[in-house]
Formats: structure tokens, sequence, C-alpha cells
């Protein structure tokens, strides 16, 4: 979503949320986060796993090194022991060198995603060794640029959300998405501003 699309889906959101609107204006729009489809931004999902932002930056540049046009079946020439050596664990090489060869093999292909509705979209991402709800839901959110998701199993959106609404206790992932349900068909936007909240927001 580009600026404008972010602004007029949280003005009508702050029409129908009145902690929504108070939390608007403490901390104003969120900016876009825009991210490329295909291999390169899945790759990035899974090297990020777990894993602080700068040691992530770190691994993928030196990932970039060595897969210089960054195509799947690059990968699958690289020599053995490269991508560990680059800082991915063993767990991570399988789950990289499983989506390359899905990739390289058409059992797998992120050009059909913009034609294929939501939920066919995270089914086929989580049918991959790898990646779980979140990382669909993310690709859906800043890949796809769709623009009713909410993904739930982010421990940063939850909180922003629970300081939001004043709740005293830690939500859940049903309660949280039981509680932005309201906010359809624009919670993508409402995603993008419960992160932006979680770190401006004064205590």
């Amino acid at each position: 979503m580009n600026q404008a699309k972010i602004k007029r889906h949280l003005d009508k959101l702050a029409m129908l949320d009145d902690d929504l609107r108070r939390g608007l204006q403490l901390v104003q729009y969120p900016k876009p986060r825009i991210r490329e489809q295909g291999f390169e931004t899945l790759l990035s999902a899974i090297v990020s796993q777990q894993i602080s932002t700068g040691a992530a930056a770190a691994i993928m540049g030196r990932v970039r090194e060595l897969l210089p046009d960054m195509k799947a079946e690059a990968v699958l020439r690289l020599p053995a022991g490269a991508l560990r050596a680059a800082g991915l664990s063993l767990r991570k090489v399988e789950y990289v060198e499983g989506l390359a060869r899905a990739m390289a093999d058409r059992r797998f292909d992120p050009t059909e995603f913009p034609a294929m509705d939501d939920q066919a979209v995270i089914d086929a991402i989580t049918a991959l060794r790898g990646f779980g709800a979140w990382s669909a839901e993310i690709y859906l959110m800043f890949s796809l640029q769709r623009s009713d998701i909410f993904p739930a199993g982010d421990l940063a959106l939850r909180i922003a959300l629970q300081k939001l609404k004043g709740i005293a206790d830690p939500l859940s992932e049903k309660q949280a998405r039981d509680i932005v349900d309201a906010w359809s068909p624009y919670r993508s936007a409402g995603s993008l501003f419960l992160w932006h909240y979680y770190r401006g927001a004064p205590t």
C-alpha cells in the first residue's frame, strides 16, 4: 500500500474505532512497507527467523555475495557448506534448499500468487518446510500488498493492540484476531499502525 492508501484506510478505521483514532492522534500515520515478490524475499524470511535484525542483515549480505543473481537454481549449484559458512544454521540451510528445489522444479511458483486469494497463498507458502502462517501473512502484506491481513503471530502487534485497548492481560493470537475482526477489510493498514504504535506510543 502506498502512503495515500494507508491514510485512507486508517481514516476509515478511525471512524469505527475510538481507541485507534486516539492512537493515531498520538503517533500519526505509518510509512509503507514494500518488499519485492519472489525468491529473495522468501529466502530472507528464512534467514530472519529467530535472530536480530542486524544479524539477519549481515547474513543476507553474505548470501547475496554467494548468489549475485538471487535465483533459486543458483542455490542448488552452490558448493556444499557454502550457506552454512555464510551464517545459516543447518536447519535454515535445509529450508533454503527446499525452497530453491521447489521453485526450480516448478512445484512452487510465486509468480502465480497475484492471481490467488489470500488463503490459497497462505496454504502454498506454509506447505513448504520453514514457513509458518506469520511468514505467509507478511509476504501477503508487504510483497503482494493485500489490504486485509493481520499477522496475529507477531508478538509486537499483540502487545501494541493490548496497549491500545487498555487490556491488562497479554492477548492470545485468537483474542487478537477477534478484536481486529471489526477492522476488516482494512486490517493491513491497522497492522502497520500497530507496529508504528508499538515503537512510538508514550509509555
